[in-house]
């Protein structure tokens, strides 16, 4: 007698699912919605479960292999889970040229978290970003939706005082 494999709980919950099917209408194939459906569950769970592949895949009826190569082609999702907190300091060659490096640095220190790693509390995560798309106001730093302009040394406690506020708050 053979018995089958006990089955994992879903990742994905009954809210991101109807969230994923109410996107429906609005694109014209399923495969267009497999980033806006990657942003629903890293917004839910600040990560991307590799368990949760094949439920969206299913979802949108797609191969896996589909949902994986969008997931891994976009530095921006991350198989293991963040804080709640996500920053980024931009390495672009505008923000490096106007000290993006040593912001990034001193955030560091601040925060006492190694670059692209989380604090000890598993609240802010902090890494750099390829490009934020802020060139005329570098450096810059992006904290989940929040931006930050024209950053310098002497803004970097301001700003991690924030991130940390933020952070309390549960994100």
């Amino acid at each position: 007698m053979t018995t089958a494999a006990p089955t994992s709980s879903p990742v994905l919950t009954p809210e991101m699912v109807a969230e994923i099917q109410a996107l429906f209408p609005r694109y014209p194939t399923r495969q267009a919605i497999t980033l806006p459906a990657l942003h629903i569950v890293n917004s839910q769970l600040r990560h991307v479960p590799m368990e949760a592949i094949p439920e969206i895949a299913k979802l949108l009826e797609l191969a896996p292999a589909q949902i994986y190569d969008t997931l891994s082609f976009y530095g921006f999702f991350k198989s293991e889970q963040g804080g709640f907190v996500r920053a980024w300091v931009c390495r672009s060659i505008s923000c490096a040229l106007r000290g993006g490096d040593e912001v990034f640095q001193k955030m560091c220190h601040t925060l006492g978290v190694k670059p692209g790693g989380t604090t000890p509390d598993g609240k802010i995560t902090l890494e750099f970003g390829e490009c934020l798309g802020l060139c005329d106001f570098a450096p810059a730093v992006l904290a989940n939706e929040q931006v930050y302009k024209n950053v310098d040394l002497d803004k970097v406690d301001e700003i991690c005082a924030q991130l940390k506020s933020q952070a309390e708050k549960g994100g």
